[in-house]
């Protein structure tokens, strides 16, 4: 019989960490109050065992002994203590460190919160870079609004940590979750904290909501209403428009009608006539049917 990993729940990771070795150290979120999110139903966080990790960690040298890049699943696994993250990391050496890997993971920006520079620091000589971060947005009402835990100051104060311990990091940005009228603002004021930062990365996700989401009951009862498809065209293009930072922009999800990934800012004419081209070609309806269409992200 082959030796099986530990997972519990549903596992998520980013696109471009599909060649990353998955280790388990978490399941499921400790905030679960974001309204638009259904990724972890309603699976209650947990730590994994110590002696669990590295069960799974010595089936991976069995297999792979010179990996060089481990992702830890779980919502934000970066909330663990600086003490629980480095004993993570040190069996990770432990077994695998022939091939000096990388550690990465999502994380919340209240995760960081709870790290000095020094912890940061420390985390990344044992490894830690290129984290994961779902910002969503850097305009504190719409943060507000859908109850992310966090404002737009906090963004900036978190990232900047990160970065004087040289820690890289990625974005995601939910294009939509400003709701009907309020993509322009939600772009504008997200380009206006980006621009003080440096993410490697911004991903770009278009709203997409299912019943058992709180955004989606809201919307039932008539407290929210959606942005259109025509609109979040608009709000990425204001966005990229107003992007002064060297970043990667990738738009290559499910929840994008029209996958779109470049550079800035080498890349910003051909994205912006990429995506005008599309919203002049798709109308609303067909849009809204591609939506209407995803069955999970």
């Amino acid at each position: 019989m082959q030796p099986t990993l530990h997972f519990d729940g549903p596992v998520w990771r980013p696109p471009y960490e599909a060649t990353s070795q998955l280790l388990q150290v978490t399941a499921g979120c400790t905030w679960h109050h974001c309204k638009f999110c259904t990724l972890y139903g309603k699976q209650k966080f947990r730590m994994s065992p110590m002696s669990e990790i590295e069960e799974d960690l010595k089936v991976v040298h069995a297999f792979q002994p010179r990996v060089h890049r481990i992702f830890l699943t779980g919502a934000n696994p970066f909330v663990l203590t600086t003490n629980r993250l480095t004993d993570i990391a040190l069996l990770i050496r432990k077994y695998v460190g022939e091939g000096h890997p990388t550690i990465g993971c999502f994380s919340r920006i209240t995760d960081i919160r709870n790290k000095t520079v020094e912890e940061l620091q420390q985390l990344h000589h044992l490894g830690f870079d290129y984290l994961t971060i779902g910002v969503e947005s850097g305009d504190s009402e719409t943060l507000t609004r859908v109850n992310k835990g966090y404002l737009s100051e906090d963004i900036v104060e978190q990232c900047r940590k990160l970065e004087e311990a040289d820690i890289h990091y990625h974005f995601f940005y939910l294009v939509g979750l400003g709701g009907h009228g309020n993509g322009e603002r939600n772009a504008m004021r997200s380009a206006g904290v980006f621009n003080q930062l440096h993410p490697v990365s911004i991903g770009f996700l278009s709203l997409t909501l299912f019943p058992e989401s709180q955004l989606y009951q809201e919307i039932q009862e008539g407290k929210f209403e959606e942005a259109t498809e025509h609109e979040r065209f608009d709000e990425m293009i204001k966005l990229i428009e107003h992007l002064h930072i060297q970043t990667h922009i990738l738009g290559r999800t499910v929840s994008n009608p029209v996958p779109f990934t470049g550079s800035l800012p080498h890349d910003r004419v051909s994205l912006l006539q990429e995506l005008r081209d599309a919203k002049a070609e798709l109308s609303e309806e067909q849009l809204r049917s591609y939506r209407d269409s995803i069955e999970s992200l």
